[in-house]
């Protein structure tokens, strides 16, 4: 069997270190890169055959490298970690070719299970939605600007009609929450 090639773009440097020496002990070679720069040369280099890829990258957005990852080998599975998760995000994940998408904190269990699960199961049990609380929507109208105008804090704020500390406190709130 050869070992399988696991990328992991996080900005992160502790968290990559932790989760790349994790993948290790489980035979996985591990490269890792702090954001897109250099993921056309890791890829051609390295050719991984499994990537977990960070929704925030600083100032980047992880889709860019989702969709950078699947044009580049579309049999690559790609599991997409956010702190920042919403349903307009996780769509927009799958549909530039992640193969899964997990809110953080998630474990190497839990990204080796979401690498295995590549097909969808019809017969999934479909909860009843609760009720949406006004924090909820007020969130997901946030980070769907966000997502609009790839993640640039000015231009939402401008958007959204508020001060961009504003929106900053907002995120950082959401983000230690």
């Amino acid at each position: 069997m050869t070992q399988r090639r696991l990328l992991i773009v996080e900005d992160d440097a502790n968290f990559a270190r932790t989760l790349g020496r994790s993948f290790e002990r489980r035979d996985y070679a591990v490269a890792m890169l702090p954001g897109p720069d250099g993921l056309d040369a890791a890829v051609r280099d390295f050719r991984p055959d499994h990537a977990v890829v960070d929704l925030r990258l600083g100032g980047a957005s992880g889709l860019t490298c989702v969709a950078a990852l699947h044009a580049l080998d579309p049999e690559i599975k790609i599991v997409v970690l956010t702190g920042f998760a919403s349903i307009a995000t996780a769509v927009e994940a799958i549909k530039l070719g992640a193969t899964n998408y997990l809110t953080k904190p998630a474990n190497t269990d839990d990204i080796e299970a979401a690498f295995a699960r590549v097909a969808g199961d019809a017969d999934a049990t479909i909860a009843p939605a609760p009720p949406t609380s006004i924090k909820t929507l007020e969130w997901e109208h946030i980070h769907q600007t966000l997502a609009d105008v790839d993640f640039n804090i000015s231009e939402a704020a401008r958007r959204l009609g508020m001060h961009r500390r504003t929106l900053a406190r907002k995120l950082d709130k959401r983000h230690m929450g």
